[in-house]
């Protein structure tokens, strides 16, 4: 019976996505429909410039957010794990963390009005593009990053930076030497959560986005107005197998290494 669920549970998490893959070599007009093996969507998709405009946006838009998020949010998971109790620490927290919870809409929508509401005192600035829509993404992906960075800190011994203070090092010194290097983990992952959040939102970029603000899933949503086609299946397998390779030259790195034994040892 375990065995079963484990197996049906991949099969629904993964058969819809090689049904796409599958219909993406498809010489049909329609979607999904089967009408023999061809490449002929890889080669639509790729000649689509606004497709490729929008896909080069959602990475460079992904990329900045990301790292905006991590210098954001890493440094409220570090107030929230190093700091003591201050007035207004509970309000703090649970604004900070705000995100996590609210409803996209909510957020799209508050984030549209502070655009606005800054726009009209600045007297149009930022207008709204690509990088309303990076300012967004940077501060919804921050929270995430904000609670990695937090558990991660709350679970180190302050006595490694302590005792690296009482034999001389500077604040900065400890920091950069001691605490750094240990929740560099927690950074790298965060910044991999706040990319993979930003190249994959739809709703705060609907709403904060402007016409040279189109983002790749703004792209696509806007395609099933007119219907969608089959280079839509090419650019998810495409997607895909970029995903794949990232993750296999991952796997690579992280593979323990072995060192064989010097002869004569």
């Amino acid at each position: 019976m375990r065995r079963a669920a484990l197996w049906g549970g991949l099969a629904f998490l993964w058969l819809p996505v090689l049904l796409l893959v599958g219909y993406a070599f498809s010489d049909a007009r329609l979607p999904f429909t089967w009408g023999g093996a061809s490449l002929r969507w890889f080669r639509a998709v790729l000649a689509n410039e606004r497709l490729m405009e929008a896909a080069l946006l959602s990475l460079r838009i992904a990329a900045a957010a990301a790292t905006l998020a991590v210098l954001f949010g890493g440094g409220l998971g570090w107030v929230l794990a190093r700091h003591g109790p201050f007035r207004g620490r509970a309000l703090f927290g649970a604004l900070a963390g705000a995100p996590l919870v609210l409803p996209e809409v909510v957020t799209g929508l508050s984030l549209l009005l502070l655009f606005v509401a800054v726009q009209t005192l600045t007297g149009g600035w930022p207008g709204r593009g690509p990088g309303t829509v990076l300012l967004a993404h940077a501060l919804l992906a921050g929270a995430y990053v904000a609670v990695l960075v937090q558990a991660r800190l709350a679970a180190l011994d302050p006595a490694l930076e302590d005792a690296a203070r009482d034999l001389g090092a500077t604040p900065w010194a400890a920091f950069r030497t001691i605490t750094l290097p240990l929740i560099a983990p927690a950074l790298g992952a965060g910044w991999l959560l706040a990319f993979t959040l930003s190249l994959d939102d739809l709703v705060v970029a609907s709403f904060v986005s402007g016409p040279a603000g189109t983002t790749l899933p703004l792209a696509v949503f806007a395609m099933l107005r007119l219907g969608l086609t089959p280079e839509v299946n090419a650019l998810a397998a495409l997607l895909l197998g970029a995903a794949a390779i990232c993750m296999a030259v991952a796997a690579v790195l992280l593979r323990p290494r072995v060192v064989a034994p010097r002869a004569g040892g």
